[in-house]
């Protein structure tokens, strides 16, 4: 089975309100885990690499493993570079395979943030490759992305269709309310997502595919688990999960998880170790990772996207 762009997933999932699960990978634990989990469910998928993760194990490792995961498999699925922050990057990815990028020019002056884009873009088209373009800066810290609050900004309704116009971008990242890292709220801040922005740009943009970033929900049982073991998550607090619902029910097309997959592989390992003290074969521990990041993606694709069943497998002999 061929990695795809984008495109034909976004077309089904906004006429069918759904979202596709955006899932960072940094290994092959990663990539197995997601990939069984959408085979198992029958969910399309978009494996995603930040340029975190690109310098960890390298584009062509990723690329490769998710392309054999996906052979294997048969399941549908894009790879994508997650805040791609230069054309550059976002052209070495498209030359090892990917099927789409993202091109970050949020922080950047709005004119700025269209040159880049559309520069990007007009390479990605001639090797049909889909963009995502960014409005506004979600505050937090994931990898190289670093935004405290004071520097955050909700998207602007009133960019969002000169932006799109301008770049030929097939999907949006907008800003309002989700973020970067563990810690997306305050600990005695109501988690608040700003869905009369989304309302807006529906309007002004339909039929468009909106992203959101920054979306684990960041269990609070997994969490309270990690404290016992000595892990410093402090008052780590995500997205609730119906908020995330709603979004999907709307234009939302492809929602980012990392954070979620991170607190269940640390999870998993720590607690292997605890109750194998014996055993110091990494097989072992990554092995718990991978089953642990498996279920995770399945709970995500069941509970919160509403992607299950949305495309037949193909048999693997």
């Amino acid at each position: 089975m061929p990695l795809i762009n984008t495109k034909f997933m976004f077309k089904k999932a906004y006429v069918e309100h759904y979202a596709i699960g955006a899932f960072n990978v940094c290994n092959m634990e990663t990539v197995q885990g997601i990939a069984l989990a959408c085979k198992e469910t029958q969910s399309p998928v978009i494996f995603q690499v930040s340029p975190g993760a690109q310098k960890y194990a390298g584009i062509k490792y990723l690329a490769n493993l998710v392309k054999i995961a996906v052979d294997e498999t048969g399941i549908e699925a894009a790879l994508h570079i997650d805040h791609g922050n230069s054309f550059e990057l976002c052209k070495m990815c498209i030359e090892n395979g990917f099927t789409s990028v993202m091109i970050d020019g949020s922080s950047l002056p709005f004119y700025e943030n269209i040159e880049l884009t559309k520069k990007v873009v007009e390479y990605a088209k001639r090797k049909n490759v889909s963009v995502e373009g960014e409005l506004g800066r979600l505050q937090g810290i994931e990898d190289h992305v670093e935004c405290p609050y004071e520097h955050s900004l909700f998207t602007d309704p009133d960019q969002v269709k000169e932006f799109v116009q301008k770049t030929g971008v097939d999907s949006l990242a907008i800003a309002i309310g989700t973020s970067h890292g563990l810690n997306k709220f305050g600990p005695n801040t109501v988690p608040d997502l700003k869905f009369d922005i989304l309302e807006k740009i529906e309007k002004i943009l339909p039929d468009f595919p909106i992203v959101l970033h920054g979306a684990s929900s960041v269990n609070q049982e997994t969490v309270n688990k990690l404290l016992k073991f000595g892990v410093k998550v402090g008052n780590a607090k995500g997205v609730p999960e119906e908020m995330l619902c709603r979004a999907a029910k709307m234009s939302v097309c492809k929602i980012n998880i990392d954070s979620d997959l991170r607190l269940a592989t640390t999870l998993a390992i720590k607690k292997f170790m605890a109750e194998n003290p014996e055993k110091f074969d990494p097989r072992g521990y990554f092995g718990a990772a991978r089953s642990a990041i498996c279920d995770l993606v399945k709970a995500k694709i069941l509970n919160v996207l509403g992607s299950f069943k949305k495309f037949e497998p193909i048999s693997i002999d």
